[in-house]
């Protein structure tokens, strides 16, 4: 005769938690980035250096992440035959270098957007606007050396336009900043960003810094520097507003 199949006696509910039980313990002994990486994958979304990946990161986590990079940064200083037991400098570099990356000068990768709260345009504004030199800190996805420079924002509002507080403009910034990046690939994500949160009539970014994979290796050109620029709307139709914008920055 054969066997008959007893049906489950577990809920739909038991059945849940038995599931999310049966993932705790196959996430055991798995390194946390490996978890996160599975996470954005599943939803296939992109994760390149100067991607955001906050919404996928829990509560928490990223003191796990400082704890795993910590981990594989001793790795790369025993490589480097640096003996970190007897030198005192450099007994707890790998966790300064893990802090320094996560929480600091990548944190734009893992932390959501501040917030930004936004005003109406009500007396109807439509002068331009400059903001700036806003001081940012960066770093190139190439030798993850620092890029070192300074931001202006040229805005041309409408009376649909929202307007946003002045420091605002500098938190945003450094959101988008503290990623490993290209300066050219920055400041398009920057004007992007106002361009979609504001919805001006134009809105312009200069850039000029200090790249140091020139100035520390390579060429080790002290002098070079770059400077680019993104024009949209208005700025990029209207040269005479294009010129009024770049004049006024030659001033300051």
């Amino acid at each position: 005769m054969p066997t008959k199949k007893v049906p489950s006696t577990k809920t739909p509910v038991k059945r849940a938690a038995a599931k999310k039980v049966d993932s705790k313990k196959e996430d055991a002994g798995t390194p946390l980035s490996v978890i996160i990486r599975r996470r954005i994958e599943a939803q296939k979304v992109r994760f390149h250096a100067n991607d955001n990946i906050a919404q996928f990161i829990k509560p928490g986590e990223l003191e796990g992440l400082v704890d795993e990079v910590a981990q594989k940064m001793q790795g790369v200083l025993e490589s480097l035959v640096i003996d970190t037991k007897s030198d005192h400098n450099t007994q707890d570099t790998c966790r300064r270098v893990a802090k320094m990356y996560v929480q600091e000068v990548f944190n734009g990768r893992y932390v959501e957007q501040p917030s930004m709260t936004k005003f109406p345009n009500v007396s109807h504004l439509n002068e331009l606007m400059i903001i700036g030199p806003i001081t940012v800190r960066s770093a190139c996805s190439h030798h993850l050396c620092p890029i070192m420079g300074r931001i202006w924002i040229g805005v041309l509002p409408s009376k649909e336009s929202a307007l946003i507080g002045l420091s605002k403009y500098s938190r945003l910034t450094e959101w988008v900043m503290c990623r490993p990046q290209i300066q050219e690939e920055a400041v398009v994500e920057l004007a992007d960003m106002f361009e979609k949160k504001m919805k001006p009539t134009g809105v312009a970014i200069v850039m000029d810094a200090d790249h140091f994979c020139m100035q520390w290796r390579g060429v080790k050109d002290r002098d070079s520097k770059m400077v680019n620029s993104v024009m949209r709307g208005a700025f990029l139709k209207d040269p005479n507003l294009r010129r009024e914008f770049l004049s006024l920055l030659e001033k300051r």
